[in-house]
């Protein structure tokens, strides 16, 4: 009976039961704590990457509701699921208006989502809510030298149809149109580029990229920009048009013997009134030097398949007064600028500093359309620059061309292939590639 009537001992026996309370406490507290930094990490980097990836469809011209559907995307990729029916995250975009980020560049994403909780289990629905932000702006100052420059103002500057392709991976292609369709692709054509930027603010992929075609994605696209591609034209070579001669190759009948054309020297030059090599399969001789056509065609006829035109290195065309490029249907030709590489590993002559590097100039005045028919199989080391013409690719003609390329318009069709690399006359774009800032 003493025994149960002795309290000694009761004290430690409720200390006891406070500290294994305190102590589950405490550790449902850490374990809340510890869960809400993960939660809060998870979240901070479906942030992040929602920001960027709304960021990139604002750069490429993209409606709001891309740059939501994209950000929900990324957002779910990450952990953070808008479209379930209990525990949904929300991505809320926004264009921050205060702080060092601000302004319609930019843009915030913000994820909230509730956490279940141990230790608060206790309150209203035991959940804790969670909110991070993260804002993105295309940034980064990248230069892209470009290598396809169409200058109309309001049409479909590249008109691609039939399998048509486009490489310029090593440069860019710049549409100087303001028009909502100044690029249109259709029936499996291809860009492939490091930028396609436009002056337009309105075109997108959508509508303008249909039937199986498409732009890599590696290309950056680009919107909105507010220079000109146009490169600084050279003088044009000065003439008398008394002096131009009788067009060797087509001169009223049928000429079956080949002949050497064009100056002396390499610096010098020459005029014609049209100019037609490889007709009848005569193996004509391209001088080097300065060729002016005054009037009529640059024309290469397609009975020389198994040969390249001989004498095509260390050329430059100045076309005029209505004249034009003509390269047939299974012509094989060979042309390189003056002081460029040639086909064979040299270097061609120079013409003159104001000259080398350039092919073909068409005078700004001469809208005259240049024509590449299928299946040819041409060599260009040279810009072509026709900057009131369209330029017209078409039916399997495979082309490389190792420097710039300037128009108004380039329409490729027929399986055309278009391999363009940069010229050193033309400018570059200086874009911005989407990125987080805070």
């Amino acid at each position: 009976m003493r025994f149960l009537r002795e309290e000694s001992g009761q004290s430690l026996l409720v200390v006891a039961v406070f500290m294994c309370v305190v102590g589950l406490g405490f550790a449902a507290f850490a374990l809340d704590v510890g869960s809400m930094f993960r939660q809060k990490r998870m979240a901070q980097a479906a942030a992040d990457a929602a920001a960027v990836a709304a960021a990139k469809e604002k750069f490429v011209g993209n409606s709001s509701s891309y740059e939501q559907a994209m950000a929900n995307a990324i957002a779910k990729l990450n952990g953070f699921d808008t479209t379930l029916s209990s525990h949904a995250a929300t991505v809320t975009l926004s264009t921050p208006s205060t702080g060092t980020f601000q302004g319609a560049g930019y843009v915030q994403a913000t994820v909230t989502r509730s956490v279940q909780t141990l230790f608060l289990s206790g309150l209203p629905g035991g959940k804790a809510n969670m909110t991070v932000s993260a804002t993105a702006i295309a940034g980064g100052g990248v230069s892209s030298p470009t290598c396809v420059c169409m200058e109309s103002s309001s049409a479909a500057d590249i008109f691609m149809v039939g399998g048509s392709k486009l490489n310029a991976q090593s440069c860019g292609i710049v549409d100087d149109s303001n028009s909502s369709v100044a690029v249109y692709m259709t029936g499996s054509s291809k860009i492939d580029a490091s930028t396609l930027a436009t002056v337009s603010t309105t075109w997108n992929t959508a509508g303008n990229i249909n039937n199986n075609s498409s732009i890599t994605p590696t290309t950056t696209i680009i919107q909105g920009i507010t220079s000109s591609c146009a490169p600084t034209m050279p003088t044009p070579p000065s003439f008398t048009p008394s002096s131009c001669i009788t067009d060797p190759g087509n001169n009223g009948s049928a000429v079956t013997t080949a002949f050497t054309a064009g100056p002396s020297t390499p610096t010098g030059s020459k005029c014609y009134n049209g100019l037609t090599i490889g007709s009848n399969s005569t193996i004509d001789t391209l001088n080097p030097g300065i060729y002016i056509i005054n009037g009529g065609y640059l024309h290469f006829e397609n009975n020389n398949q198994t040969v390249a035109n001989y004498g095509g290195n260390g050329v430059f065309f100045y076309l005029t007064n209505g004249a034009t490029l003509q390269i047939d249907q299974g012509s094989n030709v060979n042309l390189v600028a003056g002081g460029n590489t040639t086909s064979s590993g040299g270097t061609a002559s120079s013409v003159g500093s104001s000259y080398d590097g350039i092919l073909i100039y068409q005078d700004t005045s001469d809208s005259s359309a240049m024509t590449v028919a299928g299946g040819s199989n041409l060599f260009m080391n040279g810009s072509l620059y026709m900057p009131s013409a369209q330029m017209n690719f078409s039916n399997g003609a495979t082309n490389t061309i190792e420097g710039g390329l300037v128009g108004q318009q380039l329409i490729m069709s027929g399986g055309a292939v278009l391999n363009a690399t940069a010229s050193a006359g033309q400018t570059s774009v200086v874009y911005t590639n989407p990125k987080l800032v805070q």
